[in-house]
């Protein structure tokens, strides 16, 4: 069955706007298990967008040549170190960070986990941002969304990310997983 995608345009309402100087095409998975738990990364970070401790889904930059099928893949792999099985694409959720004048362009897919590994972080990664896993229930990553709304960066990412979670919730129930 073929459902119609997610799309939001999304405004940083937290960073005054100047302007934009690149565009970044980003592969995020919503990870679920076959007990219906979603996998997120916890990053700590202290940088130009301040201290924060966030949760956000896996993914990152679609690098040069790459198909969003093959990034999606590898970024899970390298921040979650699991295998996964694609089981649609959600959407796109287009929004902006002002303050490093860029606009992403998040493509989300809803994946399930078809085997653990190892986690293959960058340096970055382990020493700036702490990437850590969190497996938790729908009710629990909402909540942990909202804890991390004290914050300008947690504010933008709960924003443009809750609304792809309850699309992924609505495509698990609709596929009676």
């Amino acid at each position: 069955m073929d459902q119609e995608e997610l799309y939001l345009e999304l405004q940083d309402e937290e960073w005054p706007f100047t302007y934009t100087s690149h565009d970044r095409r980003i592969a995020r998975g919503i990870v679920v298990d076959t007990d219906g738990y979603f996998y997120f990364v916890r990053a700590e970070r202290d940088d130009d967008f301040g201290r924060a401790t966030l949760i956000e889904t896996a993914g990152g930059g679609v690098e040069s040549g790459e198909d969003l099928d093959t990034a999606i893949a590898r970024e899970l792999n390298e921040e979650l170190g699991v295998e996964v099985e694609v089981l649609c694409k959600i959407g796109v959720v287009s929004d902006f960070y002002n303050l490093i004048h860029r606009h992403n362009v998040n493509n989300y897919f809803l994946c399930k986990i078809k085997s653990f590994g190892d986690k293959h972080l960058t340096k970055d990664e382990i020493e700036d941002f702490h990437l850590s896993t969190l497996r938790l229930t729908y009710d629990e990553a909402v909540a942990e969304y909202g804890k991390r709304r004290e914050t300008s960066l947690g504010r933008l990412v709960a924003n443009r990310e809750l609304p792809v979670l309850q699309r992924a919730k609505e495509l698990l129930s609709e596929r009676g997983l």
